[in-house]
């Protein structure tokens, strides 16, 4: 079994890019469990053709007992989609609540007889909740998904933090940077000088185009909408490397203050 988790900052393509992934994973013939940690509960979104209206914790609010298909739904390609929810904004933590997610996950036994578990989680805090899937050992793959531009950097810099210390204890590893591009000066290089300062590698680029806007006004992956399109190519080239990558290490990430001349280094040049 594969166990996958993506991170990255809100708003850098994570869910599209863990969506469109599970979907070409299904493709292959695999069993795939998708998983949203995000108190938004989108991260199914596109398999499901609709925002998942039964997450973990909207169930333990008001069932004393949550079964199997209180939580799970099936969408692309018989993916399981489950999504852990939150509180209501404002009242309570979300980091706690994929806590209680991922117990009563385990507790069902909802992953068992899956090929590939991929968790999507949220990397914009600094939050235990958000760490689990790293540091009780859900997922031993783990793959930050980043633009060049310095917030998305330093976001998945800080994400590296959380997973060398969790590497030194167990067996979680990072798999590589995956950079999803938003057109800044020399991204690719810059993404790749980054992957390297991390002792990693820039796996993937997958570059800037409408079809994906367009899969996602439609509620579908671009493997579903556009299965023949060069994006459905390169999202199927980032599952494959997914599931045959042996070289994973544990990250070495930088100070704010060398990740801000990597930066500058590389997007501020003519």
């Amino acid at each position: 079994m594969k166990k996958i988790a993506i991170y990255g900052k809100g708003g850098i393509g994570k869910s599209t890019t863990a969506a469109n992934v599970s979907a070409a994973l299904s493709e292959k013939g695999l069993r795939v469990c998708q998983i949203g940690c995000d108190p938004k509960n989108d991260s199914t979104r596109l398999l499901l053709g609709h925002i998942c209206r039964r997450t973990v914790l909207d169930a333990v609010r008001v069932k004393d007992e949550v079964t199997w298909d209180d939580i799970v739904n099936k969408g692309y390609h018989d993916i399981l989609c489950v999504e852990a929810g939150g509180p209501e904004p404002g009242v309570g933590c979300a980091g706690r609540g994929i806590i209680v997610a991922l117990e009563k996950l385990k507790s069902l036994h909802v992953t068992d007889d899956r090929d590939v578990i991929l968790y999507d989680v949220l990397g914009d805090v600094v939050c235990g909740g958000f760490a689990v899937p790293i540091r009780e050992g859900y997922a031993t793959d783990i793959y930050i998904v980043s633009s060049g531009e310095l917030m998305s950097l330093y976001a998945a810099n800080n994400i590296a933090k959380g997973i060398k210390r969790f590497a030194l204890r167990g067996g979680v590893r990072l798999g590589g940077i995956i950079g999803n591009s938003r057109n800044t000066p020399h991204e690719k290089e810059l993404l790749e000088a980054f992957a390297a300062r991390l002792n990693t590698k820039l796996v993937a680029f997958i570059p800037r185009d409408g079809i994906v806007n367009e899969a996602e006004n439609n509620r579908q992956t671009v493997l579903q909408y556009a299965p023949e399109s060069k994006q459905a190519g390169v999202y199927r080239a980032v599952a494959d490397y997914f599931m045959t990558n042996t070289e994973l290490s544990i990250p070495t990430p930088m100070e704010f203050e060398e990740l801000e001349e990597l930066a500058q280094q590389y997007g501020g040049r003519a």
